[in-house]
């Protein structure tokens, strides 16, 4: 047997995560297993930053910096073979983004590396996603992140349409009405058209937002969420204050209000493509690079 040590480092908008998983060999010729080891997420909403004022702030530049510091102490400590870095869209439109790089690199050696959303998609699609999904049906893959969502529809396993839409949870946070409305169309006819020939099609949800509202529901692993309970959720959620979302719920504060929006790109995403279920698989960013890293092909 052999167990070697991988970490995968998603730059998110809303959070910072450190992933550690274990890859372990049994047999040659045998698929490996990933375990995770450790995970630490970091809340730095660089979103408010970038999509509000342009630019990654000074005192986000910094505690970035102290977070890398953190993460390569951890790596070293765990005796990670490989890692990867990767950045989405937050640090992507910065208009400050080289140089917070550069000054990482220089001051931690971590390199980040600043991705779209179409590679966004593809590391995520190198998880055991097909493990999940029934090859003789249709279904929409909606990631939704804090500054962007990915929409992949699938069918017969094979990829037929996809595209990133400047969506997410942070954003949504700080659109106005009308900027709001006019993506929310764009959206909705993006899904209409490219599903209207597809019959029970099925939802993929991903995303830090989509695994909490699963783990709330108290659903067994590989079971989906229905139409009626996510319609009931958001309706459970939208009665609470922020700090009862915090309290009574035990939501990171963090979390508490990005939720909200996040569960309103689901259901959007359900209700426009026919779909009545969400499945909610363990997959993300981080498991993505892990895997990537170890089939070589990131």
């Amino acid at each position: 047997m052999k167990i070697e040590k991988y970490a995968g480092i998603d730059i998110g908008s809303n959070a910072v995560r450190l992933l550690v998983s274990n890859v372990i060999t049994e047999k040659k010729g045998k698929k490996p297993s990933f375990k995770k080891s450790a995970l630490v997420r970091v809340p730095i909403r660089l979103g408010a930053d970038s999509f509000i004022k342009g630019k990654i702030s000074e005192e986000n530049k910094i505690r970035m910096i102290k977070a890398m510091d953190a993460f390569k102490l951890l790596m070293d400590v765990h005796g990670v073979k490989k890692h990867y870095a990767c950045a989405t869209s937050a640090m992507r439109e910065a208009s400050n983004c080289e140089e917070v790089v550069q000054e990482i690199l220089e001051k931690t050696s971590i390199k980040i590396n600043i991705i779209d959303g179409k590679k966004e998609a593809a590391i995520i699609f190198s998880t055991d996603i097909n493990d999940t999904i029934d090859k003789e049906k249709s279904y929409l893959y909606v990631d939704v992140g804090g500054g962007s969502t990915e929409f992949t529809i699938f069918s017969k396993g094979k990829i037929i349409a996809s595209k990133s839409f400047k969506i997410g949870t942070v954003r949504l946070l700080n659109y106005s009405k009308s900027e709001a409305k006019e993506i929310w169309n764009e959206i909705e006819k993006w899904i209409k058209v490219n599903t209207e020939n597809l019959k029970k099609l099925l939802l993929i949800g991903s995303g830090g937002n989509i695994n909490k509202i699963f783990k709330l529901s108290g659903r067994q692993e590989g079971k989906p969420l229905s139409l009626i309970f996510m319609k009931a959720h958001l309706s459970f959620l939208k009665q609470m204050t922020y700090e009862q979302r915090i309290s009574e719920i035990g939501l990171n504060p963090d979390r508490a209000d990005v939720i909200i929006p996040a569960t309103k790109i689901y259901l959007n995403a359900m209700k426009w493509s026919g779909a009545n279920k969400i499945f909610v698989p363990k997959i993300g960013l981080a498991d993505g690079i892990i895997k990537s890293l170890y089939n070589n092909n990131i």
